[in-house]
């Protein structure tokens, strides 16, 4: 207990003192005249355009936008996500199957659908939850299907001794054994989103934080899409930190 405390505040420090240097050495660019002042602005002008942006009602109405767009894809990704991967670990034959399909659209940008998610769900949300759908269903899958295949055979030979259906299976051998992969993926999934939803914001959206932050661009008003980052930045880190204490609260059953 004692080595880990002192492990945790040595992570405490090393993290503080990254980010003083991160800000310092910023402020250092932004004042030097290196760079056009405007690309980089002081830190000071950054954190007047983020209270700005806070104190903004329209801020809470894109983040709304956003904050739905995001839980409603990365919930239809992950549940899609999870099924599938769950069924392409067990059964051997049907993963190595897809396999080459899914790690081949894994790794293409899911940017490039967008035309094809607005042809099928055109060009409101529906498009914007749907890449976000896209964006998670691969990790998650890819995690998950992993997990399986790296489980204990005996949690699968104790279930068919029982004479487990399918879903028993899924659900009192699997799910539980899997809940360390699954909160990964969860963190993967979630990330990927997040970028989705915002990159299909930016193309063509009239509300959003993407859309927000392209209006900042657009106007050249570099101090407010810093700003806009931040916030995004913010929130992104909450949101793993929580789904990091997920695990550490809820340990594998293996552990």
């Amino acid at each position: 207990m004692a080595a880990s405390a002192v492990n945790g505040a040595a992570v405490l420090r090393l993290r503080v003192l990254t980010l003083v240097l991160l800000l310092g050495s910023w402020e250092i660019v932004a004042r030097s005249g290196w760079l056009y002042e405007d690309v980089v602005p002081p830190l000071w002008r950054i954190a007047v355009a983020f209270a700005r942006l806070i104190a903004d009602a329209q801020t809470w109405r894109h983040l709304g936008v956003t904050g739905w767009e995001v839980v409603a894809g990365f919930s239809i990704g992950y549940l899609l996500g999870a099924v599938f991967g769950m069924v392409a670990g067990a059964w051997r034959f049907f993963g190595d199957a897809v396999a080459p399909w899914v790690d081949g659209v894994a790794t293409a940008p899911k940017i490039v659908f967008l035309p094809i998610v607005m042809l099928l769900a055109g060009t409101g949300i529906a498009s914007k939850i749907a890449l976000g759908a896209l964006s998670s269903f691969f990790p998650v899958a890819i995690n998950t299907a992993a997990g399986v295949r790296q489980l204990n055979p005996v949690y699968a030979r104790v279930g068919r001794s029982f004479r487990l259906s399918a879903w028993n299976m899924a659900t009192r051998v699997y799910l539980p054994a899997l809940r360390e992969s699954l909160v990964t993926s969860m963190r993967l999934g979630f990330g990927l989103a997040v970028v989705g939803v915002l990159l299909s914001e930016i193309k063509l959206s009239n509300a959003g934080l993407g859309y927000l932050a392209n209006e900042h661009y657009s106007q050249f008003r570099v101090p407010d899409l810093y700003a806009v980052i931040l916030l995004i930045f913010v929130l992104a880190v909450g949101s793993n930190s929580l789904m990091g204490r997920l695990l550490r609260r809820h340990p594998s059953p293996e552990k």
